[in-house]
């Protein structure tokens, strides 16, 4: 049994170890309800009997069939419609991957930089004595792992930024930034506050426990404010408990997602939520239950608080936040200017070369320059009338096709409706699912794979070692086929090679 990039095991029938057990018919389920079909069964079924009712009437009353003159032409220029609707959403799922590739490249960039070209001592001390060179030594040591945190940091909070999931206070990122002040930035876009000019109000002022910015104690959730930031459908939704700590100086509050998610307490004595958290399926996400939900809970919560269970309900209460503005801070943001101000400081102590802090301001300048690019995607949704008016154009196509292809099919045309219905309306589901890929759809990009399965363990394999020096590994006893061309010519380990000279070398370089 092989894996794909994600973990999930590649069904390969020529494989001598394939079982059909119960994790086989579980990928099996996971499969079918990543395709289309999942997603727009109901719209067959519909088209299956409205195409059966018109040949049943064709057949006993009366003949409804009418010229196919229009199916080629109007077939045809839907065909390149739906074509260009769908490689318009690819385009934005194919251009969230290169962002977050980017971001990849930028962290280890980064962390190469940092762990191996800053020295032990990154402090000016020409004069100190061996006491304070130690402990400069190990200051030096402590802001290099944490400015390795914060590279960290800053894709974890990406994602769940762009998730919609609002605060630090999630079992991946807390820890990593909890000690840092707040900045006082604003939204990200212009808020219904900000466009009217209504802002300065007390409540708005940096560091009131009102307004949620907590400066001197840490990252910490913020009060909503108004804004326009789509968020994925599939978010979870804020909880109507507040969960409140004190600490010497200041009053956390944590408005997140409570209800419905399991929080974990922390050494802190913090409740936390898990680093990925997707709603759960439920009946609610079948048809005819789906329209219940609209019905039985106002902005997909019930009576009683509690979140409503399943998708269409989660899609349901991002949609209510969207219209009523809420949005999520631009933490990632705010992760970038203490990394940027920690090789202002390496600027100031003159302990790197200008190529070296060249190099770091760049790294930042791309990830800031990555996390814009998955902002331009997310804040940038395919026009309403344009996805509307395809959607008319194909429900429309689709009733008319069982009149124009009963008298060539007969029965046949059945059949033939619901392919073509699963065709169009197939693609048309698929564009919208992967417009926004920065949700827990199935399809969605798997941005907890690149957080955790690339950056952090890469980080964290950096920072197992010191930094390696050569005049040890490139003269190891194990470096004996340094000039060889293959395993069967002579062995001579570095060593050897310094006592017969440079001559010699030479020799053994034009023989390869």
């Amino acid at each position: 049994m092989s894996f794909n990039y994600q973990g999930a095991p590649v069904y390969n029938p020529n494989s001598p170890d394939v079982v059909l057990g119960p994790s086989t018919w579980s990928s099996f389920g996971h499969a079918l309800l990543a395709t289309a079909l999942f997603r727009c069964w109901h719209i067959l079924i519909f088209f299956g009997a409205w195409s059966t009712a018109i040949c049943v009437i064709s057949h006993n009353v009366h003949n409804l069939a009418l010229q196919p003159t229009l199916i080629t032409v109007f077939g045809t220029v839907l065909g390149f419609v739906i074509s260009y609707r769908t490689t318009s959403s690819f385009e934005r799922y194919n251009e969230g991957r290169r962002l977050w590739s980017q971001i990849v490249l930028g962290s280890r960039t980064f962390a190469r930089t940092v762990w191996l070209h800053i020295p032990d001592n990154a402090y000016p001390s020409t004069q100190a004595l061996p006491d304070q060179q130690e402990e400069y030594k190990a200051k030096t040591l402590i802001e290099k792992k944490s400015a390795m945190n914060l590279l960290e940091a800053f894709a974890v909070a990406v994602k769940h930024y762009l998730r919609g999931e609002d605060g630090i206070y999630y079992e991946d990122l807390y820890y990593l930034v909890k000690f840092l002040p707040t900045y006082a930035l604003p939204p990200t876009i212009p808020s219904a506050v900000d466009l009217n000019g209504t802002s300065g109000t007390s409540d708005d002022v940096p560091g009131s426990p009102r307004s949620g910015h907590f400066h001197g104690s840490g990252l910490t959730r913020r009060a909503p404010a108004p804004g326009q930031l789509p968020l994925p459908t599939t978010t979870r939704t804020p909880s109507l408990r507040v969960a409140t700590f004190a600490t010497e100086k200041t009053l956390h509050t944590d408005e997140r997602s409570q209800k419905g998610v399991k929080l974990s307490a922390g050494p802190d004595d913090i409740r936390l939520a898990p680093a990925m958290n997707p709603p759960k399926y439920s009946l609610f996400d079948l048809f005819p239950f789906s329209l219940l939900v609209r019905m039985l809970a106002k902005d997909g919560v019930d009576k009683n608080g509690d979140a409503v269970k399943g998708r269409r309900a989660a899609r349901r209460r991002a949609m209510m936040r969207n219209h009523r503005g809420q949005h999520s801070y631009n933490i990632p943001l705010e992760i970038s200017l203490y990394l940027g101000s920690y090789v202002s400081a390496l600027q100031s102590r003159k302990v790197v070369d200008a190529p070296t802090t060249t190099v770091l301001l760049a790294t930042i300048t791309q990830l800031v320059d990555a996390l814009t690019g998955l902002e331009r995607i997310l804040t940038t949704p395919i026009p309403f009338s344009y996805s509307i008016h395809l959607w008319l154009v194909t429900v429309v196509y689709c009733l008319a096709l069982p009149f124009q292809v009963w008298s060539t099919l007969k029965w046949v045309t059945i059949p033939a409706t619901v392919v073509a219905s699963f065709i169009f309306f197939g693609f048309l589901v698929a564009g919208e699912e992967i417009e926004n890929p920065f949700g827990y759809d199935k399809n969605d990009l798997n941005m907890d794979y690149f957080v955790q399965n690339i950056i952090r363990k890469e980080l964290r394999a950096i920072m197992a070692m010191p930094t390696p020096d050569p005049s040890v590994w490139a003269f190891s006893s194990e470096n004996d086929l340094l000039f060889a061309s293959s395993d069967t010519e002579e062995r001579v380990s570095p060593s050897e090679w310094v006592q017969r000279g440079i001559p010699k070398m030479r020799d053994a370089l034009r023989l390869q």
